[in-house]
């Protein structure tokens, strides 16, 4: 019989085998490409290919008329304009998360928000890339400037800013029209906050973020 994990169990566990030899396939602007051989705890040696990340944030901001605030953005690698929630990459190693996302938020929607908290954390493809995404909960909006210097450029200079109720965004994501793991996951969590009670109970926006400390530490 498999073993029933207690609820003290269920935690992703930090640990790190060792990495025997690294290989850097392809330098990119943002990502690097690599190759690692990596010694087993059994002594096996495998190969293991992957892209480094910074990092990200992304924000479900979400207004007094149960609207949230979104944008329709063209990603070339899948060829699709996805409709997703704010968000954007961590742009240096020690850049505070909460302050990332306040930064998204006036860049990419022209908003601020008087209270933040966090929703959902996720590694997004564990198994073919570091990213590390943080998914806060934005309420209380108000409109904002966009921060000093910032010049849309690339996709961002084409993207649409636009409202969404929040009930046509769950309908959407289970009919399979959206698929942006920002969305799916931002707003299923705010799904599953709001009709299990626990949106008081959210972690506060500055709660500890583990696969960030264990991402500075295998860097």
């Amino acid at each position: 019989m498999r073993k029933l994990l207690r609820a003290d169990e269920l935690a992703d566990r930090p640990e790190r085998w060792t990495v025997e030899a690294r290989t850097v396939l392809g330098r990119g602007a943002i990502s690097d490409f690599r190759d690692d051989a990596v010694r087993t705890p059994s002594g096996q040696v495998m190969r293991r290919q992957y892209t480094s990340h910074p990092g990200a944030v992304g924000v479900v901001a979400w207004n007094d008329d149960d609207q949230l605030a979104v944008v329709r953005q063209y990603r070339h690698p899948v060829g699709f304009v996805m409709v997703e929630p704010p968000a954007g990459l961590l742009d240096h190693a020690g850049e505070d998360p909460l302050e990332a996302a306040r930064r998204e938020l006036a860049e990419e929607a022209g908003l601020a928000a008087g209270r933040w908290r966090v929703l959902v954390d996720a590694m997004t493809t564990p198994g073919a890339t570091q990213e590390t995404l943080r998914m806060f909960l934005a309420t209380d909006l108000s409109p904002a400037p966009a921060p000093v210097g910032f010049t849309p450029e690339g996709e961002e200079a084409e993207m649409d800013v636009c409202w969404a109720a929040r009930a046509d965004l769950v309908d959407a994501i289970y009919a399979g029209r959206l698929q942006s793991p920002t969305m799916v996951a931002g707003l299923l969590a705010l799904e599953a906050a709001r009709l299990g009670g626990r949106l008081e109970s959210l972690r506060r926006p500055d709660a500890p973020w583990p696969a960030r400390e264990n991402w500075r530490d295998g860097r």
